[in-house]
């Protein structure tokens, strides 16, 4: 049998996309456990038939949650994100992550003056068409919408480094979105072998194109691996 190619691997995270293919697959669990079916994902990812992947690091992007008071327009009243549930989780979930071995955290930041309370798609289709009525609203009609900055700057920044400098060999992104194929066109261009991970999602023809390798490997239970 032939040697294994030789590789170092660095594994960037987008946290967003990740969490919200995980809760599509898994659903929502606690912080801990989180962490750990997270950590899991990436280091299966290492494992490889024609190489022999090094990790050199697990980077992950996200935002962590914003304590503010946001006006709910159902209940004319503010509601404290500070108190809820998702700050409460959030929090604890990055926490965990700062725990981990070989886990560097990249943090963006909420934009303040776009945070607010906006109507579901679906419940506004019921409205229009009359299966709705106005008075009939509820809190789970309505969805907070929340615009991360810094996040993907944070990420192309990563790419290039990681690349202009020769710290890997190779780059697997966990990620669907198209806004890094400049990042992507880069570092192959540096000579990096770039793969990325859609967890199942599709993905634009665009980003297909500037990537060496597709994984489409989703997020797993540990127990679904002993079945």
């Amino acid at each position: 049998m032939d040697k294994l190619r030789n590789v170092n691997t660095a594994i960037l995270v987008d946290g967003g996309f990740y969490r919200k293919r995980a809760n599509y697959y898994i659903g929502k669990t606690d912080p801990s456990t989180a962490a750990e079916i997270m950590m899991q994902h990436c280091y299966k990812l290492l494992f490889d038939k024609y190489e022999q992947r090094n990790l050199y690091r697990i980077f992950y992007y996200d935002c962590p949650p914003i304590d503010k008071n946001v006006y709910n327009p159902l209940t004319g009243k503010s509601v404290y994100l500070g108190k809820s549930d998702e700050y409460k989780w959030m929090t604890a979930f990055l926490n965990e992550l700062k725990c981990r071995r070989k886990v560097a955290l990249r943090l963006g930041r909420i934009s303040e003056n776009a945070i607010e309370y906006s109507l579901k798609y679906e419940s506004l289709k019921k409205l229009l068409n009359g299966s709705l009525k106005l008075e009939e609203l509820k809190e789970s009609d309505f969805s907070l919408n929340i615009e991360q900055k810094g996040v993907d700057m944070r990420i192309g920044i990563d790419i290039s480094s990681l690349s202009f400098k020769r710290q890997v060999n190779q780059i697997i992104l966990i990620s669907g979105d198209s806004d890094f194929v400049p990042a992507a066109k880069h570092a192959r261009r540096e000579g990096i072998d770039f793969i990325l991970n859609s967890l199942g999602a599709p993905i634009k023809e665009d980003l297909f194109e500037h990537i060496d390798g597709l994984i489409k490997t989703g997020v797993k239970l540990p127990e679904d691996d002993a079945n």
